[in-house]
């Protein structure tokens, strides 16, 4: 993320990062811990991240909530704020379901305890680890890496 990049840029690669591995940690600002759930990307909207959940799931209540994302080869990082809720839309629940939700939800789409919800992000910060050639040596070696070769980061209100 250079200092050029706009937000869609940015949001871009943060989408293409959670496609490529589709884990955060979702948790709601209600002192709980948060837990490890699968993100499902829908294009059509692109400052939402849903999730299939068991109706009992601590965040099933909905509310102010936070996600953190790890890339897959640790190279990018996203905290995100915003809202859940639930959004039982079939069509929505029709268009996100694949074998892996499946797998989870034996009675299928129509399982008593399957909830689709859905975090409306309202602001994000997203870092990208692209430390340079020169500081990676450094860190090698002990030295100290200057704020040219270390990592990008940006704060964006909504991501797309």
């Amino acid at each position: 993320m250079a200092d050029h990049d706009n937000p869609q840029e940015i949001a871009a690669k943060f989408l293409a990062k959670v496609k490529e591995s589709p884990f955060i940690m979702l948790g709601l600002m209600d002192g709980q811990h948060s837990e490890p759930m699968t993100a499902q990307l829908d294009d059509d909207q692109p400052n939402t991240i849903f999730v299939f959940a068991g109706r009992d799931n601590r965040a099933a209540g909905g509310g102010p909530a936070m996600v953190q994302f790890v890339g897959k080869g640790h190279d990018f990082f996203a905290c995100l704020a915003g809202r859940v809720s639930r959004d039982n839309d079939r069509g929505q629940i029709d268009k996100l379901w694949n074998k892996q939700v499946e797998a989870w939800f034996p009675g299928g789409k129509e399982d008593p305890n399957l909830t689709l919800l859905r975090f409306d992000v309202e602001s994000a910060e997203l870092w990208e680890t692209d430390i340079s050639l020169s500081g990676r040596v450094k860190m090698l070696f002990g030295g100290t890496i200057t704020a040219d070769e270390s990592s990008s980061h940006a704060k964006v209100g909504a991501i797309g």
